[in-house]
């Protein structure tokens, strides 16, 4: 793929290119376009490839630059799937009740306290790229210039989704890893969920902004 590296600016973006690159409407595409323009600008994406793949992962976590605040509504079988070591056998006293669920899969990690501490829920996956866990919210807000710890749903806006899922990419070094959409996903979850679709995603964003 390296031949389709080509700079690109941010600046340059259109609805329509963000549209047919991600695979959202035109109307949605214009009005994330600013803040996909700031965030890029800010976190230096200046080759498609970079921002080819940026956009397929934030498109894949985001559910279509559509779900800002991580689901947690899961089922016993659910909870069972996802999280087998912590559920093994009270996923029923947990089913479709996000905010304990939220206590007790985050807690004592990720800077979060205990479950009784309530930042399980507090600080759970928001923004593009499902920003997690209270030191993520507190580093991140740091950078940006605002306190996620008091205001932790400005993670849930346009603006700060887009900034945070390009904080996210800067922190975590996922540019080097350039277009290794495994390698990639592997750090930004630690597996491959979705990894056909974040694939998918990243074809046609490639083709869309190597053009």
């Amino acid at each position: 793929m390296t031949g389709l590296l080509v700079a690109i600016s941010a600046s340059s973006l259109t609805a329509d290119v963000l549209a047919e690159a991600t695979g959202i409407t035109v109307k949605r595409a214009g009005s994330w376009l600013p803040y996909i323009q700031e965030s890029a600008e800010q976190f230096g994406f200046s080759e498609s490839v970079q921002l080819a793949m940026w956009l397929a992962q934030c498109g894949h976590e985001s559910d279509g630059f559509v779900r800002l605040i991580e689901n947690l509504n899961y089922s016993a079988a659910g909870l069972r799937r996802v999280w087998p070591s912590r559920f093994k056998d009270d996923a029923e006293a947990f089913e479709r009740q996000p905010t304990k669920i939220a206590n007790r899969v985050y807690a004592n990690r990720m800077g979060n306290g205990p479950p009784e501490s309530g930042d399980g829920w507090t600080f759970r996956g928001r923004g593009l790229i499902q920003l997690t866990g209270r030191a993520n919210y507190k580093a991140c807000g740091a950078a940006l210039k605002v306190d996620l710890l008091v205001a932790p749903d400005l993670l849930a806006t346009a603006k700060y989704a887009a900034l945070s899922a390009g904080w996210f990419w800067s922190t975590r070094k996922l540019t080097e890893l350039g277009d290794d959409v495994a390698k990639v996903t592997k750090r930004i979850n630690g597996g491959a969920v979705g990894l056909a679709d974040r694939t998918k995603r990243f074809k046609r964003a490639l083709l869309t902004l190597g053009e």
